[in-house]
């Protein structure tokens, strides 16, 4: 029988690959297995997906022609344990091969084998001459990255550290280091639950580049603010944290029940409502709003190494088109004078100064540009024109970031 950490990781490559289905997604929908397996192919899967190009291309030369897909997957997986997470070679190909067979592809079985014995006697040689960085970034991707490319490429390869956001008035747990901008962060592979002061909600997960947003909306106790398209509620809750009386906007179901749970985890206050934010009408006007706007998330491909195999540049697009219409909805809500913050957790150009031009051209918004002291902590993200732009690059010697734009306009 095959080992249930692979069968699971074929799953979840099967839907991510194949159905261009989101990994977490996947995840939750695999049967009911032992929490060890589970968090074992959830790792498997997203070392296949991080590498894929690079485990192609040394698959190749050992290949006389196309493997199924099915297959092609088995191969990846045996090669990933080989290559990329030191799985003993004889447990990673007899594993593959047992795969191979529960999965209906007895035929390929000897070819499997063949294959994996051949990438565990030459492919480490092979690994080492590849330009890996190109190789496991979608050539769209590259191109639209310009000079930075490559340096966000690298950091991709890494799993990302795991961050976490204070109350205020919460000490910094312990094994933590405590970085510049206030956020806390553990070494990748930290299991949240350890993390002290986390079951009573002292503190909860959001990555250093996610929490400056809502900081550079400077909300003062007694404001009412608006956090649209809200869950899983990160940023409501520093908005809440700080004093504000905040509304949070969510349009899914599953997802504002999700964040209403965490709000009562972490024991703060806000009103939620169960919108659409481009066509939901508050009953008076905010005096901020805070738009962390859907986009195509490919800042979080250290986090998610789904999303290059799930996005394309038609999805860059549509949700141009979609953050132009939050956009317009967004500065309706505000009083005059009121400040507008939209982030989104993307590298495409297309999805963040563009769509600050584009608003200003409709009339109604100027641009308030982030001054240097604001970003003091982090002077490398503060663009010309005044914006955040965070990569995945930066802080390196800390483990890096997630990739953000955020630009902060005011209502005339």
């Amino acid at each position: 029988m095959a080992d249930p950490t692979r069968d699971a990781a074929f799953d979840l490559l099967s839907a991510v690959v194949d159905r261009k289905r989101p990994l977490e997604e996947a995840l939750d929908a695999l049967p009911a297995m032992a929490p060890r397996d589970r968090s074992a192919a959830h790792r498997l899967a997203a070392a296949v997906l991080r590498r894929m190009g690079t485990l192609d291309a040394v698959l190749e030369p050992f290949l006389r022609k196309e493997p199924p897909d099915p297959v092609r997957h088995v191969l990846r997986i045996g090669a990933a344990g080989l290559l990329l997470l030191e799985t003993p070679s004889h447990a990673a190909v007899a594993t593959a091969v047992a795969l191979a067979r529960a999965r209906g592809l007895a035929p390929f079985a000897g070819l499997v084998n063949a294959v994996l014995r051949r990438v565990a006697e030459h492919g480490g040689a092979a690994l080492e001459e590849l330009d890996a960085p190109r190789l496991d970034t979608p050539p769209w991707l590259w191109a639209s990255w310009g000079e930075h490319a490559r340096d966000m490429a690298i950091a991709h390869q890494q799993e990302a550290p795991l961050d976490v956001t204070l109350r205020p008035g919460a000490a910094a747990p312990p094994g933590g280091e405590l970085l510049p901008t206030g956020s806390v962060r553990f070494a990748s592979g930290t299991r949240v639950s350890d993390i002290a002061g986390f079951e009573q909600g002292q503190c909860w997960v959001q990555d250093a580049a996610a929490a400056l947003p809502a900081c550079l909306l400077h909300v003062r106790p007694g404001e009412r603010v608006a956090d649209l398209c809200a869950a899983p509620g990160g940023k409501t809750a520093q908005l809440a944290a700080a004093g504000a009386s905040v509304v949070g906007v969510e349009r899914d179901a599953a997802r504002l029940a999700r964040l209403r749970d965490n709000l009562m985890h972490w024991h703060l206050a806000a009103e939620t409502v169960q919108a659409d934010a481009a066509e939901w009408s508050p009953a008076q006007p905010f005096d901020a709003v805070l738009l962390d706007a859907p986009c195509s998330a490919t800042g979080t491909i250290r986090r998610h190494p789904d999303v290059p195999h799930t996005k394309r540049p038609r999805d860059v697009r549509a949700l141009a088109g979609a953050q132009d219409r939050l956009l317009t909805a967004a500065a309706a809500m505000l009083r005059p004078g009121g400040r507008l913050i939209y982030a989104v957790c993307s590298l495409q150009p297309e999805e963040g100064a563009p769509r600050i031009e584009a608003a200003i051209r409709r009339g109604g918004l100027r641009n308030d540009p982030f001054a240097p002291e604001e970003l003091a902590d982090l002077p490398e993200a503060r663009t010309e024109q005044g914006f955040l732009r965070t990569l995945p690059c930066m802080w390196a010697e800390r483990g890096g970031m997630d990739g953000f734009f955020a630009a902060r306009l005011v209502r005339v």
